[in-house]
């Protein structure tokens, strides 16, 4: 008895590999350079720029396998159907439906993947890159360069004439609360301290002036700590059920989930559609895959930008019953009536 399963699947994979691996690096390569560009904004290493790389995956499997996925059903169909093995499986009395079966298994299977990885992965990925921007950023206005004018600490203007490992020598400070008080802070040596989310700046061995009015007052001091009082921003992590949960009341959040899980159906939904076209007989039809797998992926992403601008969870089930039976009705039409 033939395996048919196993027979399907394993000439699917071979031909999956060898398109979604390509797809996967170039893709890659897209979000290194977007990933590239941030250097201009903030400094990173090699290992966090492979760090946000790695944050960037779920994204960039997700716009892959979806176009991969089709490009090699398409594929594996009309090289079995030119090598005429479809045939021969047909000869054995074997319908196209029970040929197509394994293959619309695996379609469903890569739609849970997609869904998975667009609900539940992407969400956390994007959270995890935001939050590391945010603190780069922080960090970045930390960043005080010996022997430049208009640094600022929080709210504070900044001058520091050298700087030996993390202290700095001969420092500076003006700070003017409003326009009628000034402060001025003059140390020889300090340091920033870090401690959860504050920041300050501790002086050692210097002198403050304060101006209000038309009093000036001086004080020596051997330590003094300078916090930084300027707003953070800070980035507050949200579980996947709150950062969905904006889907009810705001209406770009709802139309961007229709959006992923459209995208995500499409391995399932694309079998019969893609069936249709591909599984032919080489001597009386000609092989259009390349013509198939463009119009399928037009077709579908389409309907998904369209799902991301207008769409409601009504026109989703409509778009995705319309396409379901679609699929069936050309395939009933062009192969199981025949085969």
């Amino acid at each position: 008895m033939v395996n048919v399963k196993g027979y399907m699947s394993s000439n699917f994979t071979k031909s999956f590999l060898t398109i979604f691996l390509p797809f996967f690096i170039i893709i890659s390569l897209v979000f290194l350079v977007r990933i590239s560009a941030l250097t201009s904004k903030i400094q990173i290493n090699i290992q966090e720029l492979l760090l946000l790389y790695s944050y960037s995956i779920p994204e960039v499997i997700f716009y892959t396998l979806p176009l991969s996925f089709v490009a090699a059903l398409a594929n594996v169909l009309i090289n079995l159907s030119q090598a005429n093995e479809l045939i021969a499986l047909y000869a054995l009395g074997l319908k196209s439906k029970k040929i197509l079966r394994s293959l619309l298994l695996l379609g469903l299977l890569f739609s849970l993947l997609l869904a998975t990885i667009s609900l539940l992965a992407m969400p956390l990925s994007k959270q995890f890159y935001k939050a590391f921007k945010e603190e780069k950023r922080s960090e970045a206005k930390l960043n005080i360069v010996p022997g430049e004018l208009g640094q600022k600490f929080g709210n504070y203007y900044m001058y520091v004439k050298d700087k030996t490992d993390d202290t700095f020598h001969d420092i500076v400070i003006y700070n003017r609360t409003n326009k009628a008080d000034e402060q001025f802070f003059s140390s020889q040596t300090g340091q920033i301290n870090r401690n959860e989310n504050v920041t300050s700046l501790l002086l050692h061995k210097g002198y403050a002036y304060t101006y209000a009015d038309t009093r000036l007052q001086q004080a020596d001091y051997e330590t003094v700590e300078v916090f930084d009082n300027s707003p953070q921003k800070g980035f507050q992590f949200k579980s996947i059920i709150s950062y969905w949960s904006d889907a009810q009341s705001n209406k770009k959040s709802m139309r961007r989930m229709l959006f992923f899980i459209f995208i995500s159906l499409i391995p399932v939904l694309s079998v019969y559609l893609v069936a249709s076209f591909t599984m032919i007989n080489p001597r009386y039809q000609s092989n259009r895959s390349f013509l198939v797998i463009f119009i399928t992926t037009l077709f579908f992403y389409m309907i998904a930008s369209s799902l991301e601008k207008w769409g409601t969870p009504l026109l989703l089930v409509i778009a995705v019953f319309i396409v379901a039976i679609l699929g069936q009705w050309l395939f009933k039409k062009r192969v199981s009536k025949y085969f």
